[in-house]
């Protein structure tokens, strides 16, 4: 029998450090700032469920960001904000409208529909952002009660191709939702990445172009595991803290929760991160389309910590499996590939992963 209390030397065999993922921004680590932060929150007895010091700092925090009628709400994951935001703004009839390839369509297991009860409605992109015109493809049956009644509309910034809305695309959008008496939720489970490349505060892609709620992204930016539910506006989701409750996602020991969020918000760490994302992706953009002549072609903007791309047959398997690298196909797109960088990659990873995918390439092309 293993023994039951394995030594910290053990965690080596848990675990395979390694700088050549590209596959996501979850699988980099726990930025030490952050580490650091949780050490110091636990210190003690604190009150329980959100009474305690840290998330009361994180409110004034999240306000000097927002605007003065932010209130935030801690949560563990991204899917819980999504859903519970959503949730909480809409009543039981409400459906949201969004992009097809946005992630509480794609990546949530059906979660806002089976667990938040809200009904989604798809409109399809080229680049993961939708346009007035496009929501206008569901907008329509208010008051047939044969049809779930569009009230939300929801936005991913950065979207999931890696593109990002401009101030004026976001502004177009929440004026003609709220026309047709509809809200604006903002997914940002990459938000920071968006503010480094719009190179504008917080607010103003957010509050001050009218979104009404926000998911408030953590984990991807260096965080263990939290979110927030950002609500920008006074009474867009009454009942939230009932909620959050009802849907697991309120936490005892909040103070951990806060003192992430902390860490990454009280301060610019939010923002060094993401631009060193940013900063890794833009080098390996540039990379990739050196490799055009050998069949290599990027198929979306890099704006923000993402390339998008289609390789050579066979290339992306080979570098995979021979040189060790990890990222994940694109579905849809024949030999396409998302390669994603974190806070933590370096040039010297992203250079290495250049070198691979040349080699392959060039070897696919003498094949």
């Amino acid at each position: 029998m293993a023994p039951v209390n394995a030594s910290l030397s053990d965690a080596a065999v848990l675990s395979s450090p390694s700088d050549r993922s590209f596959a996501s921004d979850n699988y980099a680590g726990a930025h030490p700032e952050v580490l650091d932060a949780v050490v110091a929150a636990s210190t003690g007895h604190a009150p329980a469920y959100g009474d305690d010091g840290w998330t009361a700092r994180l409110s004034e925090v999240l306000r000097g960001h927002f605007g003065p009628d932010a209130e935030a709400f801690p949560v563990f994951n991204g899917t819980g904000a999504n859903v519970l935001a959503l949730q909480a703004a809409l009543p039981r009839w409400g459906a949201v409208i969004c992009a097809q390839t946005a992630h509480i369509n794609v990546d949530e297991n059906g979660a806002p529909e089976r667990v938040g009860g809200v009904k989604l409605l798809t409109v399809p992109t080229e680049n993961g952002k939708i346009t007035p015109e496009l929501i206008d493809r569901e907008a329509w049956g208010w008051g047939d009660p044969h049809r779930a009644q569009p009230l939300a509309v929801s936005i991913t910034q950065t979207t999931e191709y890696g593109t990002c809305y401009s101030v004026d695309e976001i502004r177009a959008i929440t004026s003609h939702a709220h026309d047709r008496g509809m809200i604006v939720h903002m997914d940002g489970s990459r938000i920071s990445n968006a503010a480094a490349h719009l190179g504008l505060p917080l607010a103003a892609f957010t509050t001050d172009a009218g979104v009404d709620l926000l998911s408030l992204g953590g984990t991807k930016n260096g965080l263990i595991g939290a979110e927030a539910v950002v609500t920008l506006r006074p009474g867009v989701a009454p009942g939230f803290e009932y909620i959050r409750k009802m849907n697991m996602q309120l936490g005892s020991k909040m103070r951990f929760l806060s003192a992430q969020l902390l860490a990454l918000y009280d301060g610019d760490l939010w923002l060094r991160s993401a631009t060193q994302a940013n900063a890794m992706a833009t080098r390996l953009r540039a990379g990739v389309d050196a490799l055009e002549p050998l069949g290599a072609r990027a198929f979306q903007a890099t704006e923000a910590n993402g390339v998008f791309a289609t390789l050579p047959a066979g290339v992306a398997d080979r570098v995979r499996t021979e040189a060790g690298f990890h990222f994940y196909d694109w579905p849809g797109v024949t030999n396409a590939v998302r390669l994603m960088c974190a806070f933590d990659t370096t040039e010297a990873a992203v250079d290495a992963l250049l070198a691979e995918l040349g080699a392959a390439s060039r070897a696919a092309s003498n094949a």
